[in-house]
């Protein structure tokens, strides 16, 4: 059998480590949001998470997430992978909030879908800031074409922002693999910055949340700035894939 995971000694290391990582950063722990990756984790484990006082969990998958929601009702669901239009109208019902809007396209959809059901959706925009091929989200690459790359990204957001069922909070991104915490430390701040550019172009919208920082790299984005960390493995353990 399987070693049992102990998720509330777990959850109380890393709830430890982000205070840590916060004060470091001079900031409030209770301004960051522990969200918990349940991607193939069983509901009696999400459970056992709530009763420690969890509310917040991620989700990769419409599919999975259409069967485990409803077991919980009590939780905060986020949509934190890669949402595909056609998947739109299932995942409006399920989720409280989408981090992954990674294209104009996406957004247009959610907006068309959330006005027939009367229905306001909260949503983060993800940004590709790595260049990497593999991942999603609107493409600023970190040097040479950045200047080009930037431009359109703000008209695009120009053109969200118009979207009257979308609530934009802020800005979500995955950092490159690395093999030390550190090394993802340029793309966090290369995110903030560009709230920061979003703030002053863009006064009108909430820019509030980065969603930023996963288990191998949270308390680095913590001390950059995240409002948001997506966790799984430290809190549930190795997934089963």
């Amino acid at each position: 059998m399987p070693e049992k995971v102990d998720i509330a000694a777990n959850l109380e290391r890393v709830r430890e480590r982000m205070a840590d990582a916060a004060h470091r950063a001079g900031r409030n722990p209770e301004e960051i949001t522990l969200v918990a990756v349940t991607k193939t984790i069983e509901p009696a484990m999400v459970k056992e998470a709530i009763a420690l006082g969890l509310r917040d969990f991620g989700e990769n998958r419409v599919q999975e997430a259409e069967w485990k929601v409803p077991l919980l009702p009590e939780a905060t669901w986020h949509m934190i992978g890669h949402l595909q239009r056609n998947k739109v109208k299932k995942a409006l019902p399920i989720f409280d909030l989408i981090h992954s809007v990674d294209s104009l396209r996406l957004a247009q959809e959610i907006d068309r879908r959330a006005t027939r059901i009367g229905a306001s959706v909260p949503v983060l925009l993800e940004v590709n800031l790595s260049g990497e091929a593999t991942k999603y989200g609107f493409r600023i690459a970190p040097r040479v074409t950045q200047g080009g790359e930037k431009e359109a990204f703000f008209s695009y957001v120009e053109e969200i922002l118009r979207l009257a069922s979308l609530q934009v909070r802020g800005l979500m991104t995955m950092a490159p693999l690395v093999a030390q915490p550190e090394e993802a430390r340029p793309c966090f701040q290369r995110l903030r910055g560009l709230r920061e550019e979003l703030e002053e172009r863009f006064p009108q919208a909430c820019w509030r949340d980065l969603s930023m920082g996963m288990t191998d790299d949270f308390e680095v984005a913590i001390e950059e700035g995240a409002t948001m960390v997506r966790i799984g493995r430290a809190i549930f353990g190795e997934r089963k894939e």
